[in-house]
């Protein structure tokens, strides 16, 4: 159980690639369950506006902080830093 408590504790940073080519970067603690919430219309705004077309990339970050720092920085990039540091 040890180990399922630190899954749970991890949190990620993820990019969502939206309806023309936009990209929304978020946190969660669960992306996957994130993603589909964004899928559902029950996510950001943003992806509201700008229905998701795929999951880009996600990466853990560990705490909260960490996550949001690089959310943070990830959302100053371009769009085409994005995509590299997405793999796409």
């Amino acid at each position: 159980m040890e180990g399922a408590s630190r899954m749970d504790a991890t949190w990620w940073v993820y990019m969502i690639e939206c309806r023309g080519g936009k990209i929304y970067t978020g946190i969660a603690k669960d992306p996957d369950a994130r993603y589909r919430r964004h899928l559902s219309g029950n996510g950001a705004a943003f992806t509201r506006m700008n229905p998701p077309v795929a999951m880009l990339a996600k990466r853990p970050c560990g705490t909260r902080s960490d996550a949001l720092r690089a959310e943070r920085t990830l959302r100053r990039l371009t769009g085409r830093e994005k995509r590299v540091w997405a793999g796409t």
